[in-house]
């Protein structure tokens, strides 16, 4: 019987599969491996170790309540004071005058008279400078305010930038304009963190970021001109038209002021601005000029500081006189003498 289902099995070949082998176990206090996971560039993967367990092991042999690894946490209060110095002028809700001021007071200033190429005889190149410390520039440094805002002629170059689209330019050639936000960073200064003492304990009581301005705005009372004198062959006289206007600040540099134009502004693009701002007046307030009408007349003093003739290096008079002040005040009157020569000299009496 045996033989035979011996037999049989080496015939269908259906033999019973032998025991399954078994893995070892492993240790208790040995982690199960798991398989590695697919890499992913560019990303950062923590990966499940058994240091969190360590460190809650030792958090709790620490004690109730005690927190391992946890980043120190600043509690002192940030006080933000971003405002610009570059302010729009804010409007009356009511009228703050004794008179009707309802009338269209949209000026706009006359054409210059049209100069043709052909007929410019004799041209030169003037800078001049402004100084509002002199008692007739006082205008130009009035810090009053008005129903047009600021006053002080600085603040209403800044606001002609801001407000009614005028273009600044870093050169007096108008070739490369600045963008408003350079102005408004020039102008501003620099983000500073200042900390405030605490009277009672003399710790910190909080910290404010607030602009760090470079200048102040009463340190800007010069203010530099650029102008064509022109002597027209048709109208026979002498033409002299301001090109551009350009403040002047004081910066400090190595513990000495230095003086640097901020910006350059086009003349004829001021002027339809200029019509609508009133000089500040201190004998009649209700007589009172425009800037257009100020600049126009030539009502301001000023004193010659470079010239385009005889000046191949393009220096202006305080290089030329070895940085004497007083030889360059001299140098300038001669040059204003020279001009008035000039034109005087072309008639005969």
């Amino acid at each position: 019987m045996a033989n035979a289902q011996s037999a049989y099995r080496k015939k269908t070949g259906n033999a019973p599969a032998p025991p399954a082998q078994q893995q070892p176990a492993a240790p208790a206090n040995q982690p199960a491996t798991k398989a590695p996971a697919k890499s992913n560039k560019g990303l950062t993967q923590i990966s499940n170790s058994t240091a969190p367990t360590a460190n809650m092991q030792q958090a709790s042999d620490a004690g109730a309540g005690a927190i391992v690894g946890a980043a120190q946490v600043d509690t002192i209060p940030l006080e933000y004071d971003t405002t610009s110095r570059i302010s729009k002028p804010e409007l009356s809700l009511r009228n703050p005058f004794a008179t009707d001021r309802s009338q269209n007071r949209d000026r706009k200033p006359l054409e210059y008279e049209h100069l043709r190429e052909d007929d410019n005889m004799w041209s030169e190149f003037i800078w001049r400078e402004i100084d509002a410390r002199e008692k007739i520039n006082q205008s130009f440094n009035y810090p009053g305010t008005d129903e047009n805002g600021d006053r002080r002629f600085f603040s209403i170059l800044v606001n002609a930038i801001e407000n009614d689209s005028i273009v600044a330019f870093q050169d007096d050639m108008f070739t490369r304009p600045f963008s408003t936000d350079k102005i408004r960073q020039q102008i501003n200064g620099r983000l500073d963190t200042t900390e405030v003492q605490d009277l009672v304990t003399g710790g910190i009581a909080k910290r404010q970021i607030s602009f760090k301005a470079l200048f102040s705005f009463d340190s800007v009372y010069t203010f530099r001109l650029k102008e064509q004198v022109l002597f027209d062959k048709e109208a026979s006289r002498l033409f002299t038209r301001i090109i551009g206007i350009a403040p002047i600040a004081k910066f400090v540099v190595g513990g000495k002021s230095e003086p640097k134009a901020l910006f350059w502004l086009y003349y004829p693009d001021l002027r339809r601005v200029f019509a609508k701002l009133d000089v500040y007046n201190p004998r009649n307030y209700s007589s009172r000029m425009t800037w257009e009408e100020l600049f126009e007349s030539r009502y301001f003093s000023s004193y010659i500081v470079k010239s385009s003739a005889n000046n191949p290096q393009n220096r202006d008079l305080l290089q030329i006189m070895g940085g004497n002040k007083l030889l360059r005040l001299y140098e300038g009157e001669t040059i204003k003498n020279r001009i008035f020569d000039f034109e005087q000299n072309l008639w005969q009496y």
